[in-house]
């Protein structure tokens, strides 16, 4: 399942979310929903719901609301429904973003974990930000993480 947390993006145009869904299928992998919600953490919360609920749904991918601005809600509606956290995804997507940006990459709240036996990431929204945590850490990780969460 694939979540684009913003305030202000419409299906048409949100790239970062198209970008997710694109990567993925190019991987071989099934989309099976996509879905744009406000910031709020109750909408975030209730679409990760139905994901875990969902047989078809073994990994979550959500871009948007990592950072620190007031409506940045992401990150808390995430980490309250988080079982396991992987720590490292956020170290390692914020220093990779740091080599490329440099110190603004401490205002990412990228994170990610596992809820209900379910592997999920949560990215910032831009599309470079997505790119980059797709094809240097989901995408090369995403089979290993559902074949260990499924033994």
């Amino acid at each position: 399942m694939v979540i684009t947390c913003s305030d202000t993006r419409t299906p048409e145009t949100d790239t970062s979310g198209q970008l997710i869904q694109q990567l993925l299928k190019d991987k071989g992998h099934h989309i099976a929903a996509y879905h744009l919600v406000k910031d709020e953490p109750a909408e975030i919360k209730a679409r990760i719901a139905e994901a875990i609920t969902n047989e078809s749904v073994q990994a979550i991918v959500i871009n948007g609301g990592t950072g620190i601005s007031r409506r940045d809600s992401t990150f808390e509606a995430v980490d309250a429904m988080l079982e396991k956290r992987l720590d490292g995804f956020g170290e390692v997507f914020r220093y990779l973003t740091y080599q490329d940006i440099g110190s603004p990459a401490i205002m990412s709240r990228a994170t990610a974990g596992i809820i209900k036996g379910r592997i999920l990431f949560s990215t910032p929204g831009s599309e470079n930000a997505v790119r980059l945590a797709m094809e240097k850490l989901i995408l090369p990780e995403l089979g290993h993480l559902v074949k260990e969460l499924t033994k």
